[in-house]
């Protein structure tokens, strides 16, 4: 059997607000340094850097325990130096892990673990790592204060399998039932070829309602023809829209002032302006730009697959 390789994309998001706000050459120089930084944590735990890609990198390591460590080190680290610095504030990372045999071609690297790295780089959102569950596998323990949380099989695009997927909670601080080691071992099951269709429950105040994949797209806001109403004159008319792609649940933000998701067990927030993200098990969508106002409207999401 081929040797497996252990693959990590991070990316920096945000970066096109930090070149409007500092200038081309401001901005290149932050982003660069932040870059250069990102590569060498990974040589310090073991990665090797096949290439920068202007606000990322990716990086191979032998296992997946170093690559893990390197993306916990990653998040926190930028996070300090975030709150020393104010234009780093808009840049933000995201990290995608995954596993299997890589080809190295005239320095560049292929395979189906480079392909769902990026992917899972993309899908996870700000301040956020995701990891296939075979680079979970070979942790003996959590990096100290984190925290793994199941998602279950999760469509990729441009595979026919779905990928078994952990989200790696970070920060800590944060108070979480998350799964470690020990608890999910012996959980691993074959993930379905097809995760077929499903639905979706959506739930504000005394309203309720659930919606088949078939039924999508359903658009949530406060206009008469917004299939979920949430009638409250800080939502705008029609604030985000809920899809069916690539047999996943996606959420498309469309409004002014923003969209914030946070899912259950999270202890980060997920923040869309004109984006979209992937929805998986449950959690609650702002209509807002965060959560911080109490009083701003919630619509609480759980998914049921098929």
């Amino acid at each position: 059997m081929p040797p497996t390789t252990t693959v990590m994309f991070a990316d920096l998001t945000g970066s096109t607000a930090v070149f409007e706000r500092m200038g081309n050459a401001a901005a290149t120089k932050t982003v660069t340094a932040l870059t250069d930084w990102m590569a060498e944590v990974s040589q310090v735990h073991g990665g090797r850097v096949v290439k920068t890609l202007g606000d990322g990198v990716l990086a191979l390591f032998p296992g997946g325990a170093d690559a893990v460590e390197a993306a916990v080190q990653l998040q926190r680290e930028h996070a300090r130096r975030s709150n020393r610095h104010g234009p780093m504030q808009r840049l933000q990372l995201q990290v995608g892990l995954a596993c299997g045999e890589v080809v190295e071609v005239a320095g560049d690297c292929f395979g189906d673990a480079v392909n769902v790295a990026a992917r899972l780089s993309d899908l996870s959102g700000a301040r956020q790592i995701l990891a296939t569950d075979t680079v979970v596998e070979q942790m003996r323990s959590a990096p100290p204060g984190a925290h793994f949380h199941p998602l279950g099989p999760v469509p990729i695009r441009g595979r026919a399998q779905a990928c078994r997927l952990f989200r790696i909670d970070w920060e800590e601080d944060s108070s979480t039932d998350m799964m470690t080691i020990p608890a999910f071992a012996n959980t691993f099951q074959p993930v379905p070829t097809d995760v077929g269709a499903g639905a979706i429950e959506l739930h504000h105040m005394e309203r309720s309602r659930t919606f088949a994949s078939d039924e999508l797209p359903v658009h949530l806001g406060r206009a008469r023809e917004a299939e979920f109403l949430v009638p409250d004159p800080r939502v705008s008319r029609l604030h985000a829209r809920i899809d069916w792609h690539n047999q996943a649940f996606v959420l498309v933000d469309l409004s002014s002032n923003g969209t914030c998701v946070r899912f259950q067990g999270a202890s980060t927030e997920l923040r869309l302006r004109r984006d979209e993200c992937v929805l998986h098990g449950s959690g609650e969508i702002a209509l807002g730009p965060e959560f911080t106002d109490w009083s701003l409207p919630a619509v609480r999401f759980e998914l049921k697959l098929r």
